[in-house]
């Protein structure tokens, strides 16, 4: 599959008229056919109802249509902001995060980094700690926001703040009779953990804060996207634990408890290249150093 057959695709489907397509694209009408078969052939589905007057699309050629929007209007963004790069408009900062880092300090440190930086065009990638090893060896990224220290002497760590764990309970638990929860009470209850993959993750670092105090959850269910276990714990099936700052979710069919142990926490950690050198990262840097101060406060 290339580009132009989705391109050639979005034209037809937008306008439902293969003629006014062709004209849209500057082609003639029967090689625009020829490209929509070769297309339906490739993705196995036909996309097109053709008897239909006007044309219309089939249930899977909506489905394929609102992804290849979506698609389309991407790569224009990236192609655009190729060509600022390249005329030396802006610069390109990319920046991995584990998603419950977007809960705290992540979103006003970007924001304010946006402000006193408008000439870099940021982009963001959503990946575990040990994804964004990777990727910051590749390039792909030039920071990462993770929650697990990283053992690796091509990757620098700096621990930016330690985020108080909570539990989550649904509505009307027995134990929000209490105002806060041991871990030996979690560890007693139906576990939600996430995220079930990749591993390792904040799930292992959750086992391993139970396993330090001799206590095993009893885990009934695996989630892949914290949003998910929440939601099963607000259907009863189990209990979770989150960092703090995603109580800031306001969900009305939860409730949080603090742990009435000391020092259970998650950190926020900053990955960068060891070897990278770069004036934003240093800005970058001061800047988190500045917001974790004022959080302190």
């Amino acid at each position: 599959m290339e580009l132009r057959h989705l391109r050639y695709f979005n034209a037809v489907a937008s306008t439902l008229s293969f003629s006014r397509a062709a004209e849209m694209l500057h082609i003639a009408q029967p090689p625009l056919s020829r490209q929509i078969r070769q297309l339906e052939e490739m993705v196995g589905a036909v996309l097109i109802d053709r008897e239909s007057r006007p044309i219309a699309l089939t249930m899977a050629g909506r489905f394929f249509y609102e992804q290849t929007v979506q698609l389309l209007a991407r790569l224009d963004q990236i192609e655009d902001g190729t060509r600022r790069i390249a005329a030396g408009a802006n610069q390109w900062f990319n920046v991995g995060f584990v998603p419950s880092a977007m809960y705290g300090m992540l979103p006003e440190l970007i924001k304010r980094f946006r402000l006193d930086r408008p000439d870099i065009e940021i982009g963001f990638s959503e990946l575990v700690t040990m994804e964004q090893v990777e990727a910051l060896k590749s390039g792909r990224i030039d920071v990462g926001f993770g929650r697990l220290p990283i053992s690796d002497p091509d990757i620098a760590c700096v621990t930016l703040i330690e985020e108080p764990l909570m539990a989550v309970f649904p509505l009307g638990h027995a134990l929000l009779k209490k105002s806060s929860v041991s871990l030996a009470q979690l560890a007693g209850e139906r576990f939600i953990l996430y995220p079930a993959r990749p591993r390792p993750s904040y799930a292992d670092q959750v086992l391993d804060i139970f396993a330090q105090r001799g206590l095993h959850p009893n885990i009934v269910k695996e989630a892949n996207e914290m949003q998910t276990a929440i939601g099963l714990v607000a259907a009863g099936v189990g209990v979770a634990l989150v960092p703090a700052s995603v109580k800031g979710l306001h969900r009305t069919d939860v409730v949080y408890r603090p742990l009435s142990g000391k020092g259970i926490c998650s950190p926020v950690i900053m990955n960068v290249r060891a070897s990278d050198r770069s004036p934003l990262l240093d800005e970058l840097r001061s800047l988190a150093g500045e917001i974790v101060l004022q959080l302190s406060r």
